[in-house]
């Protein structure tokens, strides 16, 4: 045993770590670049700042009285548990991470890749590394957004909730929910990629599973992102119609095992699209 743990020890020491963080440093940018400095993600601000312009123009437009905090807060954890978690951060994952290895197959472009001395582990981990970047830093900048446009125009009331009362709670919340938003959907994303031609139907079958998820038994529950998302909401709204299942009252999961849950998950997903990288063939005459 201990020869088996010695030989495991020299064998990790030996890899060329340095080189490794070389090219996944390289990599990456290379891809945050394309990521967020192409018109073909004009859509993908969109997804991102489209409540922010909102929030901006409710703020011009109404009046704010004090009394007025319960409800603005209301809609924030509105925006991010119906719009941004089920919606905006979803479909925005499927557009930067389906991109990142079928956009590239379909662009006849992967092949430069996969011909260079690059491991492809560090390929895909390159990849979903940028990816995820770009997704938090869009995502995350309209979020802060978001909270300044929101309690902004309740002046001093508004600074207090924020950086003195439950506001404070409520913004770290939001913060931590949307880059593992990012995260756990751009996993997903980037292993449906790989397992098929066009992963735009797939997607709309976890859009479908993640919608149910609520009502199925717990087991099945933890195959889901939005599963530890909802035991991270600070503030819960319940839905309406339709929506009403999106809010089913679950067994109550602490913070910190949600998001280790939700983070388990991801290692997952990874560790098996990396499985699926090593074997990944490119038949240009087929896609």
């Amino acid at each position: 045993m201990a020869d088996t743990v010695g030989s495991f020890s020299r064998s990790f020491a030996q890899q060329p770590w340095a080189l490794w963080r070389r090219q996944a440093g390289r990599l990456t940018l290379i891809e945050v670049r394309r990521n967020l400095f192409s018109w073909k993600a004009s859509w993908i601000y969109f997804l991102a700042f489209v409540p922010t312009l909102l929030i901006f123009i409710h703020g011009l437009v109404d009046r704010h009285f004090v009394e007025g905090i319960s409800d603005d807060t209301n809609v924030l954890a509105g925006i991010v548990q119906f719009y941004y978690v089920r919606l905006g951060i979803f479909f925005g994952c499927l557009g930067i991470f389906s991109r990142l290895i079928r956009g590239e197959m379909i662009e006849r472009s992967l092949h430069f890749y996969l011909l260079s001395p690059v491991r492809r582990e560090i390929l895909l981990l390159s990849k979903f590394a940028a990816g995820s970047i770009s997704a938090v830093l869009l995502f995350e900048t309209a979020m802060v957004a978001n909270i300044a446009l929101m309690y902004g125009p309740f002046g001093a009331a508004g600074r207090d909730y924020v950086f003195h009362g439950a506001g404070l709670a409520q913004s770290e919340a939001y913060l931590v929910i949307v880059p593992l938003a990012c995260l756990g959907y751009g996993a997903v994303f980037l292993l449906l990629s790989m397992m098929f031609k066009n992963p735009t139907p797939a997607a709309m079958l976890v859009l479908g599973w993640e919608a149910i998820n609520p009502v199925l038994p717990s087991v099945l529950q933890k195959i889901s992102v939005a599963s530890y998302l909802r035991h991270l909401m600070p503030v819960s709204i319940p839905g309406e119609g339709i929506f009403a299942l999106l809010t089913v009252e679950t067994e109550p999961v602490s913070g910190w095992a949600a998001a280790l849950g939700l983070l388990l998950l991801i290692a997952v997903v990874l560790t098996y699209s990396c499985y699926r990288m090593r074997r990944l063939e490119i038949r240009y005459t087929t896609e």
